[in-house]
Formats: structure tokens, C-alpha cells, sequence
């Protein structure tokens, strides 16, 4: 039971430092539906069963073995990133500056916005190294498979609540009002936070 509210504890941790996840989750709250939001949760979390899974099958040995694999997946996941960045930054540029001329809910397949999510999730090397070093730390030689698949169960569950809730606030109505009168903003402060996170890890010697 302890190891359980210690993967818990630090997962949470974890989920509350703001990186790509959030920022996609609540930019998406804000300017498309509640339903498109909640695929972007799905998204996510599918990203988070992977890189658990892949955490159970010995990813941190994989990566100590391959340390140019590492690199790769920062490399890749900061293109990915940046790329997001700048279709943010163009949608910014062409939205309306007035005020006066609001902008209406951005409309996008609720497949697409899954994609979307799981590839946010999936091109995040910061994931990678946490599944890969510290929740593999807590997966020893004398953890039983019954326990390695509760904590896989665990962390799923925590991140699908933890974005859940994000997507939740992000979509009430005042935070949806103040995104319509201040879009252009918003949306350019979110593509540049993502052009500086696929930036960073991109030139970054060490993820």
C-alpha cells in the first residue's frame, strides 16, 4: 500500500509541473467544445499508457543501453512541438485584433483533437525520462506482476482524473468568455510556450 500512495504522490507531482500536456488540455478547453477537450484527455492519457507500459517492459534499460535513442526521441519530440508552436503563433496573427469581433469556438474532428493529444503526449521527452527513470525506480525485481499492473492501472487513472479536471475548469463559461475576447493573446503566448519547449529540447544537451 505504501509503494501505491508513493507512486501516487509523486505522479501527481509530476502532472501538476506545467509542460506541453497542460497547456494543450487548456488551450484546447477554452477555444473548442467540451467534448473535443475531453478527446484531448483521451489523447493524453493513451500517450501515458504507452510510456507506462513501455516502463514495465524495461525502458530504462533500453535507454541507459541506447543513449542515442534518447536524443533522437528529444530531437524529434522538440519538432513536433515547435511545429504546434508556429500553427498557434499563425492562428494568433490571423485572429481578429478588436475586441468587438469575437472569435468562435475552433471546430476540429474530435479524432483529430485525440491525435493531437496523444502525439502532445508521445513527442514529450520529459515523459519519457520520468517513465524511464523515476517510476521505473519504484519497479524493482521484488515488485510481483500483480503490483506492476496496479501501479500501470494507477497512474492511467490519475492522469485521465488530473487533465479531466483541467479540461473541466478551462471549459467554464468565464474562462471560455475571457478566452473569446482575448484569443489572439492566448493563443500566441500558448504557440510560443511550445515553439520554447520544442526549442529547448531540440538544442538542450540533456533532457
Amino acid at each position: 500500500m505504501s509503494l501505491f500512495l508513493t507512486i501516487a504522490l509523486v505522479h501527481l507531482v509530476a502532472l501538476l509541473s506545467p509542460g506541453p500536456d497542460f497547456f494543450f488540455v487548456s488551450q484546447t478547453a477554452v477555444s473548442r467544445t467540451r467534448r473535443q477537450a475531453m478527446f484531448g484527455v483521451l489523447g493524453i492519457t493513451l500517450g501515458v499508457v504507452v510510456w507506462s507500459a513501455l516502463a514495465l517492459a524495461g525502458l530504462q534499460l533500453l535507454l541507459q543501453r541506447l543513449a542515442w535513442l534518447e536524443r533522437l526521441i528529444a530531437i524529434a519530440g522538440g519538432l513536433y512541438l515547435a511545429w504546434m508552436g508556429l500553427k498557434m503563433l499563425r492562428g494568433a496573427v490571423k485572429a481578429p485584433v478588436s475586441a468587438s469581433e469575437p472569435r468562435a469556438v475552433l471546430q476540429q474532428s474530435d479524432w483529430a483533437t485525440l491525435r493531437a493529444g496523444l502525439l502532445t503526449n508521445l513527442s514529450n521527452p520529459k515523459v519519457v525520462i520520468y517513465f524511464g527513470s523515476v517510476f521505473s525506480a519504484f519497479l524493482g525485481d521484488r515488485v510481483d506482476t500483480a503490483t506492476r499492473w496496479g501501479l500501470w492501472t494507477l497512474v492511467i487513472v490519475e492522469t485521465l482524473l488530473w487533465f479531466t479536471v483541467v479540461a473541466g475548469v478551462f471549459a467554464l463559461p468565464a474562462m471560455r468568455r475571457g478566452y473569446l475576447k482575448l484569443s489572439r493573446w492566448i493563443d500566441g503566448l500558448a504557440g510560443a510556450v511550445f515553439v520554447l519547449f520544442g526549442l529547448h529540447l531540440i538544442f538542450a544537451r540533456k533532457v
